[in-house]
């Protein structure tokens, strides 16, 4: 016979679990009215009403009337996710280092980039977060709750154990990621590649959204990553270390790369070519934003036009490998994109075994990793509002 215990504990964790169904659904799909979250759990109405109400109760959805808009009877409440429910969220990368304040429902607070000046230690890295978030101080202080720090590492990160394999650009090895960050903030912390987490921003709240079978590419100042989407399952591998797609052969016997080969991705399609090519000495992605939004001069154009026809090269042997519907481009290739996406576009489809893929520029732009390092920290608590 079932002991007492033994049911209560079952009642809970079935209620813990629609919990997390409701909350999950506005968080990422929000706000909702009741009638259409009952419509889309398949829980009765009165059930939704509890689990909002104590979703309410618990300071994490709120609910607002809706505007009557001449319709006849009263109107579904709407319940949207507590954004002033946040957490921490930290990009560091070999020129700066991003801090942001993301709410539920992916609302970004307040996004501060500082730059280095020199490439930055991990200790550095902690240090300089924990000055920004005392800058922030008056701003958190009008929040309801912080419950952890999400973190976007240009490198291979164990997700499980929070440590650093190597992040080759910042010259990190075999080193304990999160613990500094948890003693400096005194919060919950959990770390992830950057591009992995920008893949899983951009199929929740961006570009990606509804669509099972992705690829994403992330340019930054340290280099390419990637993730992939299949199924509408993220492919992470068996230690997290997925998705590097940087070292993808697009040019034999090209420029040398950290990881010891030459011609690879991540080593031809770069960010400080670019910006070398106008003349810039820093700046990062905004600054290549407002050159290619111009007219750019001959030299900026045929580096952007060399570096465009070698990202081609490796969007087809992504397509031929994963078959995706979508190929999705954020950071500094958002922006080559924008200076010649159609090409691109033509190209790839032209050369793939299979065409008919759709290649678009990440929707979230300079927010795009701190959203996806904020879903990252935000997991436990989905998974268990109570």
């Amino acid at each position: 016979m079932q002991s007492l215990s033994g049911v209560v504990n079952g009642t809970e964790g079935l209620r813990t679990q629609n919990l997390s169904h409701i909350l999950t659904m506005v968080h990422r799909n929000g706000p909702l009215s009741r009638a259409e979250l009952t419509r889309r759990s398949g829980f009765n109405r009165s059930t939704v009403g509890a689990l909002v109400s104590a979703l309410v109760e618990k300071g994490l959805a709120r609910e607002t009337e809706p505007a009557m808009g001449g319709r006849v009877g009263r109107p579904s409440p709407i319940v949207q996710a507590n954004p002033d429910v946040a957490v921490i969220a930290v990009n560091p990368d070999i020129d700066a280092l991003t801090v942001g304040v993301v709410g539920l429902g992916g609302r970004v607070h307040e996004r501060v980039r500082r730059e280095t000046g020199r490439l930055p230690t991990l200790d550095d890295a902690v240090q300089l977060t924990r000055a920004i978030v005392a800058d922030l101080t008056p701003a958190l202080d009008r929040l309801d709750r912080i419950v952890g720090v999400g973190i976007a590492l240009p490198g291979l990160v164990n997700a499980g154990s929070g440590r650093v394999l190597i992040a080759p650009h910042l010259g990190w090895r075999n080193a304990d990621l999160t613990g500094p960050f948890e003693t400096a903030l005194g919060l919950p912390s959990v770390a992830a590649n950057d591009a992995s987490l920008g893949s899983l921003a951009e199929s929740i709240f961006g570009a990606a959204l509804g669509v099972g079978h992705a690829v994403y590419l992330n340019g930054s100042a340290s280099g390419i990553g990637g993730g992939v989407v299949a199924g509408g399952t993220q492919l992470v591998g068996s230690r997290g270390y997925g998705g590097e797609l940087g070292h993808t052969l697009v040019s034999p016997g090209g420029s040398p790369c950290h990881c010891g080969r030459s011609g690879c991705l991540d080593a031809e399609v770069r960010l400080e070519r670019l910006l070398d090519a106008a003349g810039l000495q820093g700046g990062g992605i905004e600054a290549l934003e407002g050159v290619l939004s111009d007219d750019p001069g001959p030299a900026v154009r045929r580096e952007a036009e060399r570096q465009l026809e070698l990202l081609a090269v490796a969007l087809v042997n992504f397509v031929n490998i994963f078959d995706p519907e979508l190929i999705v481009l954020g950071g500094f290739l958002g922006s080559l994109f924008g200076f010649h996406g159609d090409q691109l576009g033509d190209a790839v489809n032209a050369r793939a075994l299979a065409g008919g893929v759709t290649v678009r520029r990440a929707t979230l732009g300079p927010e795009l990793l701190l959203v996806g390092a904020a879903e990252l920290a935000f997991r436990p608590l989905l998974a268990s509002p109570s």
